[in-house]
């Protein structure tokens, strides 16, 4: 018997999708980077994972219709900001449209002046090396030449919608 050459049509809605994804626990990032004229982009995500350590390579996506695609796309670098536990305030803020997201928001410039959030729990400089069209969403893979982390950090995470913190078992 031939393999099916296609997906078969989804016997489930967006919604249900989306409800079923959200049962995945996630850490959150915001994905910061600079403009060709300078100025500051950052968004949160939780769709970050690594790929392959050698070379040492991570992906996020990001959708399509997101404003900052454009930026995200012809930029060099960027860079992951894994938050930690007191920042869901932060992980709120960069998740509205329109907001004044880095007002206040301390950070030092990384490579390709992408900036790296101050109180993150480990940061990923990343050269913006390949992007990849599917579905609604790019996806971004990131060759990461620097990453720094605080040994201890308790995470930021998110499960059905809401943050949590880590309790150990």
């Amino acid at each position: 018997m031939n393999p099916p050459r296609k997906a078969q049509p989804p016997s489930f809605s967006t919604q249900e999708f989306r409800s079923a994804l959200g049962m995945f626990a996630t850490g959150v990032t915001i994905v910061t980077a600079r403009t060709p004229d300078g100025e500051v982009i950052g968004l949160t995500a939780n769709s970050f994972n690594s790929v392959s350590l050698d070379p040492p390579l991570v992906l996020w996506s990001l959708a399509q219709a997101a404003a900052s695609l454009p930026a995200f796309r012809a930029g060099s670098h960027y860079a992951i900001n894994i938050l930690a536990k007191d920042q869901k305030a932060l992980a709120e803020r960069f998740a509205l449209k329109g907001a004044d997201r880095w007002a206040g928001v301390s950070f030092t410039d990384g490579m390709g002046g992408a900036p790296l959030l101050e109180g993150a729990s480990a940061s990923f400089e990343c050269f913006n090396r390949s992007r990849y069209e599917e579905g609604d969403h790019v996806i971004f893979v990131g060759e990461v030449e620097r990453c720094t982390w605080r040994a201890g950090t308790s995470p930021l995470l998110f499960h059905g919608g809401r943050y949590y913190t880590e309790h150990p078992i």
